[in-house]
């Protein structure tokens, strides 16, 4: 059998796991609401088709940071008592919804890790950022900065900007960028430069990737998935998460820009 039969193999056995779950969900199929963080969109879209097919379950998707004060942003919407089924988002900021009592415990599943890296407009040119010190001057000689108002954007602003002591510096041209793709931003010429998980930055149509931080500036963000304690078909959705954690879908996965979370 060869890789591509094997493969194809692996996720039709996955399916039919997910299929063999549901049955004892559901007598008919249900209507799953899911909201996921900007990293896992672009793997979950091109699963999400597959999975409908097979289960005959319809996810009903929205889309919204894993953290901040934005109206679609996930914790906000937790607040004022959304149903959802299945959340994906930055695993820190699921861990603080669990500990609220928001997310059932038991139902946490890692998906995968993400990586940070940097745009800017297509056809402009790459400044170097293949070294810390590389980083910071890129940082401190662009005219303007652009991150996100999630897990990236935190960092920078919060840990990466003041750890290279250039938090004041570049105060003034440097700017969150809330609920939009920060590639978006970039792709117009408002912003020089931009930070975001690469595969955030990898769907934006006029932009060009410089590449990932390097070591030393980089942090790698584990993406999971939860159910909140709203969920109307939680044994559903149990099985969803489920499959988008199996191997089968790893190739999907790294085909976005992302790494398995259990792929070890």
């Amino acid at each position: 059998m060869n890789k591509m039969h094997r493969n194809s193999f692996a996720r039709i056995a996955a399916l039919i796991a997910t299929c063999a779950l549901l049955t004892f969900a559901a007598a008919r199929p249900a209507e799953i609401k899911v909201v996921t963080s900007g990293a896992f969109t672009a793997a979950y879209l091109e699963l999400v088709p597959e999975y409908q097919q097979a289960t005959h379950n319809k996810l009903l998707t929205e889309f919204g940071p894993s953290m901040g004060t934005t109206h679609n942003a996930i914790p906000i919407r937790l607040d004022r008592g959304e149903a959802i089924d299945v959340v994906i988002m930055a695993a820190p900021a699921l861990d603080d919804l669990i500990k609220q009592g928001k997310v059932r415990a038991n139902s946490r599943v890692e998906l995968v890790q993400s990586k940070m890296g940097m745009a800017v407009k297509a056809g402009a040119p790459k400044p170097d950022i293949s070294t810390v010190d590389a980083l910071k001057r890129t940082l401190l000689a662009a005219k303007s900065i652009a991150y996100s108002d999630s897990a990236s954007g935190v960092y920078l602003s919060t840990e990466l900007f003041p750890k290279l002591g250039i938090a004041d510096q570049i105060k003034n041209k440097s700017k969150k960028i809330e609920a939009d793709p920060v590639g978006g931003v970039v792709a117009t010429g408002e912003f020089e430069i931009g930070f975001q998980q690469i595969s955030e930055l990898r769907p934006v149509k006029g932009i060009d990737i410089v590449g990932e931080l390097p070591p030393g500036a980089q942090r790698v963000t584990v993406f999971a998935a939860g159910i909140p304690t709203t969920s109307t078909h939680p044994e559903a959705a149990k099985a969803l998460i489920q499959w988008l954690a199996s191997p089968a879908n790893y190739a999907t996965i790294r085909k976005t820009g992302l790494e398995p979370a259990r792929s070890n």
